[in-house]
């Protein structure tokens, strides 16, 4: 269930909990009655994300906000204190602070960030759960602030968090509830509520449009794929920047004919959709954020499952930009059906396109499983993505395309191979460069920050929704990149 917030100038009565944000420095808000030595005694100095609660006789529960030093409190570390409120004050039914009215922060964008921090932190996938004993109390939360400015940060944060939590929930839907088709239908209903225009293309489709990568990827499985594009145009659309977003939706990942270990990482694979999820999630929340870009996006849906009649090693697909491809590792699915995605985007001749996808164990090895990487063929685009995450703490981290591995990905019997080298993410980037020509371009490989094995500050275990924000910031503040590579 969603938490409610409320905009208000002071405290309400009857409030079951109050959060006091304190800093690590200097004197103490007068509401708290306990001195800075027995707090330190007490394991609570006020740093960024730390929690310490102060019971009542009668009245509200104070709970203590460590916020670091207010001189430095920026974006990323209110949304780790917010977040830490919300799991200190889970078993309390409303709650009230002034969390997004401290520091030197805009007051719309810090009621933003209380809001995700705290939505994020609480948020919890329980559709298959009989009884939730974990379950949070928290309800209701009152954002004590400077009026108008609060509540209209707090409204856009809510959208965004909801799309985030509804990216977490796909990830988190074991194969059985989630398929192609059930996803491909969850995305009419959701461009219906959203304002955008939706098509959904089914397997005859997709073959007759030259998509042999995820129809080839889709053979050894008995439910079809399905290909939905989503598109967004704002008022006044024609002139406006285009962007297009490609989201790798393979919805359970068995790694095919090179079938994968029969280990934890496996059970995960449900959640090799995540690309598609963040890219779905996204574009649901751009009239409600007032985008004034035209978005369009690209949902890449099927599973990678062994069969008798599953895609074999040594054989060629053809692309649906023409490109023959020859297999050598059948669980290196996700480029395929992301190369389809991308031909049919550049043919749109947008000004940039991105795409994101768990795509491969090297990144998640390279980086691990707090940062994604980012690789493209346009500076200027991966830098307006690089602040994209430097605004949202979706971490980013850019990686070379470094073209004299390109040679690795050469076949003697068709274009080139589906793998090769040893600079695996490198080499899938690469892969996915020959499907974009000239038009701008970058990849994102989530494959590390998919997934969480703990609740760690705004992060809950499981699915992590990770890159919804990040493309919700991309999109709205999306500008046309030069064209110097």
């Amino acid at each position: 269930m969603a938490l409610v917030f409320q905009a208000v100038t002071k405290t309400p009565t009857g409030m079951d909990a109050i959060g006091i944000p304190v800093t690590s420095e200097g004197a103490l808000p007068k509401e708290v009655l306990l001195s800075r030595k027995t707090l330190e005694s007490l394991g609570f100095t006020g740093k960024v994300g730390q929690t310490y609660v102060v019971p009542a006789e009668k009245g509200a529960v104070s709970v203590l906000i460590g916020i670091g030093e207010l001189a430095k409190l920026d974006t990323a570390s209110l949304r780790k204190a917010a977040a830490a409120f919300a799991r200190a004050a889970a078993n309390f039914a409303s709650v009230s602070t002034t969390l997004a009215n401290i520091g030197r922060l805009d007051r719309k964008i810090a009621a933003q960030v209380v809001v995700e921090g705290m939505s994020l932190a609480t948020h919890r996938y329980t559709d298959l759960k009989t009884v939730d004993k974990k379950a949070p109390k928290l309800a209701t939360v009152s954002l004590v602030g400077s009026g108008a400015a609060t509540t209209s940060g707090a409204k856009r944060g809510q959208v965004i968090a909801n799309a985030t939590n509804m990216a977490r929930d796909f990830a988190n839907m074991p194969p059985a509830y989630l398929t192609a088709t059930i996803f491909a239908n969850k995305a009419v209903e959701i461009a219906g509520e959203s304002g955008l225009k939706v098509e959904v293309f089914n397997k005859d489709q997709l073959l007759a449009m030259g998509c042999g990568g995820i129809v080839g990827v889709n053979r050894g499985s008995v439910e079809p794929p399905r290909m939905v594009r989503l598109t967004y145009k704002p008022t006044g659309a024609k002139g406006k920047p285009h962007l297009v977003l490609v989201g790798k939706g393979v919805m359970y990942d068995s790694g095919g004919i090179s079938l994968k270990p029969s280990d934890a990482s496996h059970a995960m694979m449900k959640g090799d959709m995540s690309g598609a999820a963040a890219v779905l999630a996204t574009m649901s929340t751009l009239k409600a954020l007032g985008c004034t870009n035209q978005v369009t996006g690209y949902l890449m849906c099927t599973d990678n499952l062994p069969s008798g009649s599953a895609m074999a090693m040594g054989e060629v697909l053809t692309m649906r930009n023409g490109k023959t491809v020859e297999i050598h590792n059948t669980d290196a699915e996700g480029r395929l059906v992301l190369a389809d995605g991308l031909s049919l985007a550049t043919e749109q001749k947008p000004d940039a396109i991105v795409d994101i996808a768990t795509l491969t164990g090297a990144c998640q090895r390279a980086l691990g499983n707090g940062m994604a990487g980012v690789m493209g063929n346009n500076q200027k685009w991966i830098e307006q993505l690089t602040a994209a995450a430097e605004r949202t703490s979706d971490k980013l981290w850019q990686l070379p395309l470094e073209r004299e591995y390109r040679p690795a990905l050469d076949s003697y019997v068709a274009d080139m191979k589906n793998v090769g080298g040893e600079a695996g993410a490198i080499t899938a980037a690469l892969f996915l460069e020959e499907f974009v020509g000239d038009t701008t371009w970058a990849h994102i490989d989530i494959a590390g920050p998919m997934w969480t094995d703990s609740d760690n500050g705004w992060l809950q275990k499981g699915m992590t929704g990770y890159g919804t924000r990040l493309l919700i910031d991309a999109a709205l503040n999306f500008r046309r990149p030069s064209r110097a590579k």
